[in-house]
């Protein structure tokens, strides 16, 4: 039997409890009731588990204790997060930065890598940045470039696949993330 405090998860174990009397539940789910200290510590002890603390407060009015292993407890709560993690879909968002005033060879290959992007699955975040005067046609020249890269994007043959998110704008930046529709 360990007497500490778990700092991993934040629960008050063995001789760490301090309360003078408490209600135990055994291992199996049984209550016995409201028992005293070192009474719940002996029962724990000759369980071989530990004596954890649920609550500070139960209906009784006292704090509410369970004799359980709690390292098993531990390690399976942390093989489940695992496992869930597992199963998680991660989302990669790759960034193309563009300026209005770019040239023909420049934007194809931007749009030659946003259209491989695309293809492997991967979201697409078209960011149009502008710098001093450029920021006076910022509405116009901004829109005509989103314009023609969706064109593009189109022409690539994700016509029918591809979504666009809402537009960012902070600042000298505009951004829009493209993406395509999953086939399930």
């Amino acid at each position: 039997m360990k007497g500490k405090k778990d700092s991993a998860s934040g629960v008050i174990i063995n001789d760490h409890i301090r309360d003078r009397t408490m209600q135990v539940i055994t291992q199996d789910g049984e209550n016995i009731g409201i028992v005293s200290r070192d009474q719940a510590l002996r029962m724990a002890q000759e369980a071989g588990l530990d004596l954890v603390k649920l609550a500070d407060r139960g209906k009784e009015g006292v704090p509410v204790t369970k004799i359980m292993d709690h390292g098993k407890v531990l390690y399976e709560r942390k093989k489940k997060q695992v496992e869930a993690k597992k199963h998680q879909k991660t989302i990669q968002v790759k960034e193309v930065k563009i300026r209005p005033k770019i040239g023909e060879h420049d934007y194809n290959t931007k749009m030659k890598h946003a259209i491989q992007f695309l293809n492997a699955g991967k979201r697409v975040k078209i960011t149009l940045f502008f710098r001093g005067r450029e920021n006076i046609s910022k509405q116009e020249r901004g829109k005509e470039i989103f314009d023609r890269v969706t064109k593009t994007l189109e022409q690539a043959g994700f016509q029918n696949q591809l979504i666009q998110e809402k537009d960012a704008r902070e600042g000298q930046f505009w951004s829009r993330i493209y993406f395509l529709k999953s086939a399930k």
